[in-house]
């Protein structure tokens, strides 16, 4: 088909967690990834849904466990990739289409144009963009022939890949997502905790395809049935996007939590207690939750290039063979010498927005090594974390004094002391990096009592690698000062 002419491979992959918070077991299985057009991104859903069975299978072989001693089920996905399938038959109508693809950018260009905006984050805490589900679901309605009138009927049914995965799990018996993923389609109304019905008349989307949305992201949502791979009858009882999943596996349930997952890019979360705030510095509101699986509010930012600054020294320049190394390679010189390397490799993020800036090295001398540059490479990603940390204690009045870490970057112990140093606060990394998936873990255990609340789960808390900040004052900030000259330089408003 003609969609396949260029693939990259991503994974599904399923543990086995035992009571006292350990994986007994884990299997991982890699699925296509498709870009039928440039900016598209589309996945397979039944090949997700295939993955899932697999893996489920192995990881319970290597546990050495039955399928019908398994308490409770939990789901964790990448949030806002959109998919659309049959009720009847059980088959997607088309590709889903995943988070990164900008096929409604027109889209969205279209709604700002008539000012629409601002209502539409009074809404939904959400900027219009093509990142989220909902003019996704647009699209997929306008251009495969008879879907509007399919959903309009109900026998389409629109969700995300938890919904898709619930409702494979349950043989078609639970059409059903969670909080924090309706909080990330542009169809759902942060403050009522509902579908927005003005969203879904502005964006002509039909409420007989959405799915139900849980009171919690804990609990029987769904049970299995169909005896695929699991007996009858094995409760679905957690379900959060996977940066909210991240939060909660760092236990970060409480107002003031934070959370940063240094990957490509970097996902900060900020916990915000049990009302929302609506930013005035360019990030996001979105549901996260509370220590019975509960909804509660944080604000969410984003650095567009973390890891992939890493990777860029690695493959565009050949700095070294493998990512790990940035570490030694930066140890090698006691500070960047003055070198700040801004990687706007697509723009620059909250609290910039400026998406045509581009990246950078600045302050180069005769003297500056490949050692410079790489440490500058890593201090970047830990002076964007700050920008974006400053933007949240604006925006919720709060001093950030403690993070919590996770993620590839997380490694890098030279990078998570500086972060410390920069910000200043504590920066706290799990001796679990599996965050994501403990927290979907955690949210079907408290589901289902197989632990009795949030105090079991911090009881399990142990091996932890804390950093503290042990730069003078007058260091960082005169750093962070060169780190905004340096970007002042790039951008281009």
């Amino acid at each position: 088909m003609w969609y396949r002419r260029l693939r990259i491979w991503i994974r599904t992959r399923s543990l086995v967690i035992d009571r006292g918070g350990r994986v007994v077991g884990s299997d991982y299985r890699e699925f296509k990834q498709y870009f039928p057009k440039p900016s598209w991104v589309e996945h397979d859903a039944t090949e997700i849904w295939e993955s899932v069975l697999a893996t489920i299978a192995g990881a319970l072989a290597a546990a050495r466990v039955a399928p019908e001693d398994i308490a409770g089920i939990g789901v964790t996905n990448q949030r806002e990739t959109s998919l659309v399938w049959d009720r009847h038959t059980g088959k997607p109508i088309a590709n889903a289409i995943v988070w990164q693809c900008r096929r409604t950018a027109d889209l969205c260009e279209g709604l700002r144009e008539r000012g629409l905006e601002r209502a539409i984050r009074a809404r939904t805490g959400l900027p219009i963009d093509a990142y989220f589900s909902g003019t996704k679901l647009k699209w997929l309605l306008d251009h495969v022939p008879g879907a509007r009138k399919g959903a309009a009927r109900g026998d389409l049914l629109f969700g995300t890949i938890d919904t898709w995965l619930a409702w494979n799990l349950s043989g078609g018996a639970s059409h059903v997502t969670d909080p924090t993923n309706a909080s990330r389609t542009l169809l759902y109304n942060l403050k009522k905790l509902a579908w927005d019905p003005e969203m879904l008349a502005l964006l002509r989307v039909p409420a007989a395809c959405l799915p139900t949305v849980a009171t919690a992201s804990s609990g029987r949502l769904a049970e299995t049935r169909g005896r695929q791979v699991l007996p009858d009858g094995i409760p679905v009882s957690g379900i959060a996007g996977d940066q909210q999943a991240a939060l909660f596996g760092q236990l970060g349930y409480r107002r003031g939590a934070v959370k940063n997952t240094y990957g490509t890019g970097c996902f900060l979360l900020l916990n915000t207690g049990s009302k929302p705030i609506f930013s005035r510095n360019g990030l996001l509101s979105t549901v996260a939750c509370g220590p019975r699986g509960e909804p509660v509010y944080a604000l969410e930012g984003s650095v567009f290039i973390a890891g992939a600054a890493v990777q860029w020294l690695r493959d565009g320049l050949g700095f070294f063979s493998a990512s790990p190394e940035s570490e030694s390679l930066a140890a090698q010189v006691e500070d960047a010498g003055g070198v700040y390397v801004v990687p706007a490799f697509t723009g620059l993020g909250a609290p910039y927005w400026d998406m045509y800036a581009r990246g950078a090295v600045l302050g180069i001398t005769r003297g500056t090594t490949r050692a410079h540059v790489a440490r500058a490479t890593l201090e970047a990603i830990a002076y964007q974390t700050r920008d974006v940390l400053a933007a949240m204690e604006k925006d919720a009045g709060l001093r950030i004094r403690e993070v919590a870490v996770d993620g590839g970057a997380s490694k890098n112990e030279l990078l998570l002391q500086f972060q410390a140093d920069i910000l200043p606060a504590r920066i706290r990394r799990p001796a679990n990096p599996e965050t994501t998936s403990m927290g979907a873990a955690y949210l079907a255990g408290l589901g289902v009592g197989f632990w009795k609340d949030v105090r079991e789960l911090e009881a399990l808390r142990a091996g932890e690698s804390v950093f503290a900040p042990r730069m003078p004052a007058r260091t960082r900030e005169k750093l962070y000062a060169g780190w905004k000259a340096a970007v002042a330089r790039v951008l281009t408003r």
